[in-house]
Order: C-alpha cells, then structure tokens, then sequence
C-alpha cells in the first residue's frame, strides 16, 4: 500500500481518553493508529474527536479526501443519546454519504448500523468482556474479503455491553457467537461497512488494562469473584503480552491460534485495507 489516507474516528470523551491514556500510555484512537501503521507505514491518518465537539479536520481536507475511515470503541452507549453520541451518528452518516470506506470495531459498529437506520440495544445476556468465545463465522462470513484467511472459529479480545437488535435493510451477518452479533457487512448510500463487535486491535495489554479500569464493575457483575481475581488475570495477560507462546496460560484462557499469532489477530483490518482502501488510495497517487 502506498500512503493510502486514513481517518481514525476516535469514539470516547475526554475523560475516557485521560483515564485511558493513564493506564496504557495512548487512547483508542491513538492506539488505532498505531495498529494501522504497524500493518502499513506508509498510511498517512489523521484522528478526529468526534465525542468532544464538531470534527476538525486538517486545514483543505475533507471525508472525500480520505481512503478509508475507521471508528474505534466508546464507553458511551447509543440509547443514552446525547451530543456526544449524535454527533457521531451525524459523522457516520456524512462517511457514507461521501462513499468512503468504512470499518469500525465495537462502538464504530454500533455507530454505523444506527446511522444506517439498525437499532442497538442493551445486551440482555449481560457484559461480554475479556475475549469473545466461539465466534463461528456464517456461510456469508466464510465467503466475505473480511475473513479471507480466519479461522472458522476463534476468539477475540472484547469489551462491550451493548448489541445489535436489528440490521440496516440489506446487511449481511458474518460471524456470532453465544452473546450475539459479532461482523456485519452493509451499504447505505454511497458508502460500505464492514464492522465488527469485538477489538481486533487491541492486544493482551489492552485487555489487562481495561480489567483494571473497570475493576469493582465486573465483580458487581459477577464477571469476577473480587477484585484479587482481576488482578490475576490481568497478571496473566502482561505475561501473555510479554511471551505470546506460554502455553499454559493460552491453555487456561482458551486461546487458539487467532489469538496465538498477531497478524491473524489484526487480520481483519488487513483485510479491509487491502480489499478497500488500496483500490480507492491508488486513485489518489
């Protein structure tokens, strides 16, 4: 890829950033750069603030100036609307108005299927958080650009308490497992999505820190029994961080090979920029 442009929308307010920031030393959209440029250094991103107030782009650039547009996650919830959701709503719409391609983990999902009129909606089966089990991709899953290359079953890293209800008219289902929707695919307008429910970017350390940050939330929830059990399985995770291969500690937390092997774990986005952006960047050299 030659310096395809990417905007990274980052998803969360402020004080999510600096709580963030704090633990891990980057926020999402930060830290959704550095995924992106580490699968490709040639990318040129930008990132907008889209919780915070009206995106500022850089001073001439546009949504059509950009070859691919990512959303990170959020620990805002659609339904408790709000400007700093709508707002986002309000960006995902302006993306697929423009044609730009499109992706987003978590939140960016979320987003994206409500801006193509689907309805999101309080998990009833309660916090997914950790890794995602058992996600088993469909017939259409197994056949989509996204996964070319996945493991038919495998699991993910993911925070999230919310779910897809209802699809945009016309969306495809790529992968679930037993808390629901885990990939979709869509086109509103001018634009496609492709989108998944967990964090392909993310790694062991960013798990290890969002179990710390949440802390008494998860034990409340029954997630973990105190918070000396968090503290443990974040221990865990830094020792995973540190050596990928301890094969005790993937067999504890049942973790196969699309955990094991980083560009399998990235290999959506890959995917997505290689299918999507590539062919639209190289318009722009």
């Amino acid at each position: 890829m030659t310096g395809a442009r990417i905007l990274v929308i980052e998803g969360n307010v402020a004080e999510i950033r600096a709580r963030q920031a704090a633990a891990l030393g980057y926020d999402s959209g930060t830290g959704y750069a550095r995924v992106l440029r580490r699968i490709d250094p040639s990318l040129r991103i930008d990132i907008v603030l889209a919780a915070d107030a009206e995106p500022a782009f850089p001073a001439g650039v546009g949504l059509a100036n950009y070859d691919g547009v990512t959303m990170t996650g959020s620990a805002l919830n659609i339904y408790n609307g709000g400007a700093p959701v709508l707002r986002q709503i309000e960006l995902a719409k302006a993306v697929f108005a423009a044609g730009v391609p499109f992706f987003g983990s978590c939140w960016g999902l979320q987003v994206a299927v409500t801006a193509a009129g689907g309805e999101v909606r309080a998990n009833p089966r309660g916090r997914e958080f950790g890794f995602a089990r058992r996600i088993l991709l469909t017939e259409a899953g197994e056949a989509h650009r996204l996964f070319a290359g996945k493991p038919a079953a495998f699991e993910a890293p993911t925070v999230h308490l919310d779910e897809i209800a209802s699809l945009p008219p016309g969306a495809v289902i790529l992968a679930t497992n037993d808390m629901g929707l885990q990939a979709a695919a869509f086109t509103h307008g001018r634009g496609t999505f492709w989108g998944v429910q967990y964090h392909p970017e993310y790694d062991y350390f960013d798990i290890a820190a969002a179990a710390e940050r949440y802390g008494a939330t998860l034990v409340r929830e029954g997630m973990f029994r105190d918070e000396p059990a968090i503290s443990a399985f974040s221990a865990e995770l830094r020792a995973l961080q540190a050596t990928p291969s301890d094969e005790p500690l993937l067999w504890k937390h049942g973790l196969g090979l699309a955990m094991q092997d980083e560009a399998l774990r990235l290999l959506e986005i890959r995917n997505w920029l290689e299918a999507q952006v590539l062919p639209r960047g190289m318009r722009h050299v």
